[in-house]
C-alpha cells in the first residue's frame, strides 16, 4: 500500500524515528494504550485495525479468527493450529516467539550486546536479587540472542524446550522502543525498560534465562504461570515462586503490544544455520543446539 510505503520510509530517517518513538511521554501513552485497546467495542475495533493496517504488515490470515471485540483481542491472537509447527528434536532448543533476530553472540565476562558496539552487562539486566547474582557466573561463555516483535507480529511466546518456570522475577522500568534505531542510541536500554526474569531449567536442569522487556505502547505481559497481570501498575512482590512445567511448544504467556524477548543459555550449546542478526525466524523453528 503506497501509505504504508510512504510511512515507513519516513520512520527510516533515524532523527525522525527516535523522536516520535522516545521523546514523547512514553509511560502516559503506554498507559493510554492499554486502556484503549481494552475497549470493547466492534466500531472501536474495526477503526482501529484498519489504521494499524495503514502503517504496518499486519497479516491476519493464520489468526484463529479475524473478528476482534477490542484491539486487545487481535494484539494477543491466536493462531490457527499447525501454522507453528515445533522442531521435534529434542537436542535443539526452539524460538519461543516470532520475531527478528536482533544481537546475538557470547556472554564473555558477563557482557552481552545490545547492538554492534553497545554492550550492557548481565548484572546490571538482572538486578541485585540473590538468585540474579548466580546467573552472570552461570551463563559465563554460554549465548544470548535478541529477539524483537514488532507490533504486527503473532505477540504470544512458548517453551523453547521441555522445562520448568521456578520463580519469576519482575522488574518495573521505563518504555523506551526497542528498535534497532534507539538500541543504537540509549546505553544499557534494555536494563532501563521493564522487564521479567524467567528463572527456568530444561529436563536435565540444565539452567536457561527467558527476559520478556516491554517497551513503549507494551501495556503489560500475562503469564500463565502467574494469577497476575505484570505492568507499570503492578505493586509487588517482584520476586514470585512458581512451579510451572511446560513441554516445547506449550504457550507461555504474551506482550499484549511488541517488544523484545533476550535468550541466555550456558555452555553447551551452538547456533543452528541461519540464525544471525536481521534474520526473522518464527516461534518453533530451531535456534540453538546441545553439542
Amino acid at each position: 500500500m503506497k501509505i504504508q510505503k510512504h510511512f515507513q520510509k519516513w520512520l527510516l530517517q533515524e532523527d525522525l524515528n527516535f523522536l516520535l518513538t522516545n521523546r514523547i511521554p512514553r509511560i502516559t501513552l503506554t498507559r493510554f494504550m492499554g486502556w484503549w485497546s481494552q475497549i470493547r467495542n466492534p466500531w472501536v475495533a474495526k477503526a482501529s485495525i484498519a489504521v494499524w493496517r495503514l502503517f504496518t504488515d499486519l497479516d491476519l490470515s493464520e489468526a484463529r479468527k479475524t473478528q476482534f471485540a477490542s484491539v486487545h483481542e487481535c494484539f494477543t491472537r491466536e493462531l490457527k493450529p499447525g501454522v507453528r509447527p515445533v522442531d521435534p528434536d529434542m537436542s535443539v532448543l526452539t524460538s519461543p516467539c516470532d520475531a527478528i533476530i536482533g544481537a546475538c553472540g557470547e556472554i564473555r565476562q558477563g557482557q552481552v550486546y545490545q547492538a554492534k558496539g553497545f554492550p550492557y552487562s548481565l548484572q546490571a539486566l538482572l538486578g541485585e536479587s540473590e538468585m540474579a547474582k548466580a546467573w552472570p557466573a552461570a551463563l559465563e561463555g554460554g549465548k544470548f540472542v535478541t529477539m524483537r516483535l514488532t507490533s504486527s507480529m503473532y505477540h504470544r511466546f512458548h517453551a523453547p524446550m521441555d522445562a520448568q518456570l521456578a520463580h519469576v522475577t519482575y522488574i518495573s522500568g521505563d518504555t523506551w522502543n526497542v528498535n534497532p534505531i534507539a538500541l543504537k542510541r540509549v546505553q544499557a536500554l534494555f536494563c532501563k525498560n521493564e522487564r521479567a526474569l524467567l528463572h527456568m531449567k530444561l529436563a536435565d536442569a540444565t539452567p536457561i534465562l527467558l527476559v520478556p522487556v516491554a517497551a513503549v505502547l507494551v501495556a503489560s505481559m500475562r503469564f500463565h504461570a502467574l494469577d497476575v497481570l505484570l505492568n507499570l501498575r503492578y505493586k509487588g512482590p517482584n520476586e514470585i515462586p512458581c512451579d510451572a512445567h511446560y513441554s516445547k511448544g506449550q504457550e507461555m504467556g504474551w506482550f499484549e503490544h511488541g517488544s523484545t524477548i533476550l535468550l541466555f543459555v550456558p555452555p553447551g550449546f551452538e547456533w543452528v544455520d541461519g540464525v544471525g542478526t536481521g534474520h526473522p525466524i518464527r516461534m518453533g523453528q530451531a535456534l540453538l543446539k546441545r553439542v
